[in-house]
């Protein structure tokens, strides 16, 4: 949180005096040699040393240059020839003027900060003192506010630049699909099972109280990838066995049994290969919500994928059994009636 402030500190300031100063002969520039030889060296010479070159600065002893006294021993050269010693040109004055000066966004500014106690997360704390701030905020003038940094400033900052980006992504998604599957039902089929993944995810981090930050996010933008694609590889198994002859119900379930185990490997694999990560502090939250999330999506991704499937182009059950029981009845029926005759 931070609001307008100023840090003041005591210094010691120069004030030439410009009739003393012409009448001794001494000019601005002999002035400020004189104190810059005090201060911070003035280079007079270089020395050669091979093939390194050493300045040679003249100033005031390392002991004596930071004190203050040391200005009652400089002396400053005149256009006659002499040196004047620098108070007779010179005052000294002691003002206030600000020391270190913190600035955010050119204006001065406090930093307050403070520790966040284990099992709370930092964002519901700095909301909730914002809140309780709000009468306090609302009080100050129009040259000072009270503002949150830290991890929620960063978190916001970095939601904004994945906001700018997600329209260019989703458009580069849908093209994609639409080349593979090249039919915008089925395509809209498999970015609807995309969301599925925060379902497992908001479980995993609200079970281990983990934070749903940037890191999460970028967890579960790279889930929804992976969902898609086990999406796609269903979707396009019911097309092949669609065109191979098989009806559409028949398709659905026989594709869905035997992308059953390669879906649930992969996700598997996955989800093993994200347990060292979980010991990581700054990766925890995505690493949960990358395991929370397959696990979930793999689940419905064999379940509601095909259901939804079946629905979106009206695919009905076969009466296979009332079929067989039909035709069973027919022969039975034909064979009595020659008897009875």
């Amino acid at each position: 949180m931070i609001c307008g402030a100023r840090a003041t500190a005591s210094t010691q300031t120069l004030r030439p005096s410009r009739h003393r100063a012409r009448a001794l002969g001494v000019t601005s520039q002999n002035l400020r040699r004189s104190l810059q030889a005090l201060l911070s060296g003035f280079q007079v010479g270089e020395f050669r040393d091979g093939d390194e070159t050493i300045k040679v600065m003249l100033r005031e002893p390392s002991d004596t240059r930071s004190l203050l006294s040391a200005l009652d021993n400089v002396y400053v050269k005149t256009t006659f020839g002499t040196s004047v010693p620098l108070r007779q040109v010179a005052s000294f004055k002691m003002v206030l003027e600000p020391g270190i000066q913190w600035r955010r966004d050119r204006l001065p500014s406090i930093t307050v900060r403070g520790v966040v106690p284990d099992g709370v997360q930092s964002p519901d704390v700095a909301k909730a003192v914002l809140a309780k701030l709000e009468p306090l905020r609302n009080s100050l003038s129009a040259a000072y506010r009270i503002e949150l940094q830290g991890a929620v400033e960063e978190s916001a900052k970095s939601q904004t630049s994945i906001n700018e980006k997600m329209p260019v992504m989703l458009l580069v998604i849908l093209l994609l699909l639409m080349v593979q599957l090249q039919h915008f039902g089925k395509t809209l089929l498999v970015l609807v099972t995309g969301p599925l993944g925060l379902i497992g995810a908001a479980m995993a981090l609200l079970v281990f109280q983990a934070p749903f930050g940037f890191v999460a996010i970028l967890g579960v933008i790279a889930l929804a990838g992976i969902i898609m694609r086990n999406s796609v590889i269903l979707v396009d198994q019911i097309q092949q066995d669609m065109a191979a002859g098989h009806d559409a119900f028949t398709a659905i379930v026989d594709s869905t049994v035997r992308r059953f185990r390669p879906i649930t490997l992969t996700a598997a694999a996955a989800v093993l290969a994200l347990i060292p990560l979980v010991r990581e502090v700054f990766w925890t939250p995505m690493a949960l919500a990358m395991m929370g999330g397959l696990i979930a999506a793999t689940i419905l991704t064999v379940t509601f994928l095909p259901a939804l499937y079946a629905m979106a182009f009206r695919v009905e059950v076969p009466r296979r059994g009332y079929a067989q029981a039909d035709d069973r009845s027919g022969s039975q029926q034909s064979e009595v009636l020659p008897k009875a005759a």
